[in-house]
């Protein structure tokens, strides 16, 4: 009897939190796929009657849109540059404010942190100004020193790296703090009989603290490379894309023709390739990470 009310009592707890993962995550997957196979558009969800059942044409037309190959390699890039520059900015200043525990030291995490609760629109505005080729700050300080004003929001290998470096400035606090309460869980008594043996503070850092940062790294690479694969807020608030498709992401392009365009099939498709990408990834990163427990 006891027994049972312990099961009961975990339902009650556990019982509303996977009702809204059923309605609001894994019912709408089911929703995109069967909308995947369709041609529905605005006039599909005011007459589903209208909605045809067009098989994969809608993946095969992913498989040979120019554009959305464009979002495909640009989300590559993003998710290549931007992981590891997060992870590792997120480490070091971790690192670094991890010497000490004053009020100073409390003020620069949350001056580090801050930006990842500022609003994404306040955010586009200060870096849109700061970006800005002829009136921005950045231009202004490089111009100081002779350096000629760059298109750092017009050009699109340029503005596909400003987005990154916004994406990392805005990332990297939230990930500080796991790596700092990582730290924070490593026993002084490894530092200690590290001095005894002599061990300076390069060998402690490689032998002992990036070690036992294993588990924290590993949660930060998996949960930062999803949020890179769904790059969407500074791109869509910043340049919508442009110049020239040049920071169009995947998630991006299923707004665009989901919402701009109705073409909801399609746009339904590509979020099903986006899922099944996500999907892939993070397989293949527990994978590496078990057989790297094994070994």
């Amino acid at each position: 009897m006891r027994k049972l009310s312990r099961h009961r009592a975990a339902l009650i707890f556990v019982g509303p939190a996977v009702v809204l993962l059923a309605v609001f995550v894994v019912a709408p997957i089911f929703v995109a796929l069967a909308a995947s196979f369709s041609d529905l558009d605005l006039r599909g969800l005011a007459d589903p009657s209208s909605v045809d059942f067009v098989g994969l044409d809608n993946y095969r037309r992913l498989l040979t849109d120019p554009l959305f190959g464009t979002a495909a390699l640009n989300t590559v890039l993003y998710v290549v540059i931007g992981v590891p520059l997060i992870v590792v900015c997120a480490m070091a200043i971790a690192l670094l404010l991890n010497v000490g525990t004053s009020r100073l030291f409390q003020g620069l995490r949350a001056a580090y942190f801050l930006p990842a609760i500022t609003n994404i629109v306040a955010v586009a505005v200060i870096w849109g100004y700061l970006y800005n080729t002829d009136s921005g700050l950045i231009n202004y300080l490089l111009s100081t020193g002779g350096v000629e004003p760059v298109p750092w929001l017009d050009q699109p290998v340029v503005a596909k790296l400003s987005l990154i470096l916004v994406g990392v400035w805005k990332g990297a606090g939230f990930n500080m703090i796991i790596f700092l309460a990582a730290l924070q869980g490593i026993p002084r008594e490894y530092y200690e009989a590290a001095e005894l043996d002599g061990a300076g503070p390069w060998q402690r850092l490689t032998r002992i603290t990036i070690p036992l940062l294993r588990y924290a790294t590993f949660f930060v690479t998996v949960t930062t490379t999803i949020a890179w694969i769904q790059f969407f807020e500074e791109p869509f608030v910043m340049t919508d894309g442009g110049p020239l498709d040049g920071t169009l992401s995947i998630a991006l392009f299923i707004y665009q023709k989901g919402f701009n365009l109705s073409d909801f099939g399609y746009a339904s498709a590509a979020s099903m390739v986006l899922f099944l990408s996500i999907l892939l990834v993070t397989a293949v990163q527990f994978r590496l990470r078990r057989a790297d427990v094994e070994y």
